[in-house]
């Protein structure tokens, strides 16, 4: 069964001036949805409003045209990614995994370099794998939709690849809402693309339409 997770009516507003106006979202199970827009546009306040956190003067959030004021308190509906890494770094690999109810085993079989660390501190990693770890807890968690902002923040390109390949296998037991400033990893995945430009979101199919809307310059 496909379920679907929309936002329109919103309406966002910082002193005078005019945030988010005009947008429209739908994201789809076993779907991956991306989100592209320029710096200063809104993507993460635009991500925030539809996880619930973000308070703003009108909004309408849809899991299955069910309207929900606080996502966030569903963890069983969505779950976010925000840009700031969110897991404790006292914690343990252990206890992370134990908490999420995840096996660490299949995180060693994609990043076999974490083999050694399952009794490590989160604070004892790299930055790139404390990256790593808060993308992948959020990629398994059993909600029906994630949303990642900017996932691929201090990863290489070979745990970008990975992720990518993560993200497009966990589609099949969810929907992914996903916006981050590599644009064509973002391009390489997505099954439907958004680009937030004037406080308004526009559906885009490819490179052109990344032009047409002020995305990108035409080569």
């Amino acid at each position: 069964m496909t379920h679907t997770l929309t936002a329109d009516s919103i309406q966002l507003e910082f002193g005078m001036s005019s945030i988010l106006s005009d947008i429209y979202i739908q994201c789809r199970t076993g779907k991956i949805t991306g989100l592209l827009g320029r710096n200063g546009q809104g993507k993460t306040c635009l991500m925030r409003i539809v996880y619930g956190d973000l308070p703003c003067s009108s909004r309408s959030i849809r899991f299955d045209d069910t309207v929900v004021s606080q996502p966030y308190r569903r963890p069983d509906l969505v779950r976010y990614l925000p840009q700031f890494n969110f897991i404790p770094p006292s914690l343990t690999l252990k206890r992370v995994f134990t908490d999420f109810n995840l096996e660490f085993n299949e995180l060693e079989n994609i990043f076999p370099e974490f083999r050694p660390s399952w009794r490590s501190r989160i604070k004892d990693l790299s930055g790139g794998e404390r990256r790593l770890i808060n993308i992948y807890i959020i990629a398994r968690s059993p909600s029906r939709f994630i949303l990642l902002d900017e996932p691929f923040s201090h990863l290489s390109p070979l745990q970008i690849e990975k992720i990518k390949a993560l993200l497009t296998e966990e589609k099949q037991n969810k929907g992914i809402l996903i916006t981050d400033h590599l644009y064509q990893d973002i391009l390489d995945i997505s099954d439907k693309l958004y680009v937030l430009s004037n406080g308004g979101t526009r559906p885009a199919k490819g490179t052109e339409d990344l032009e047409t809307f002020g995305y990108i310059r035409a080569s």
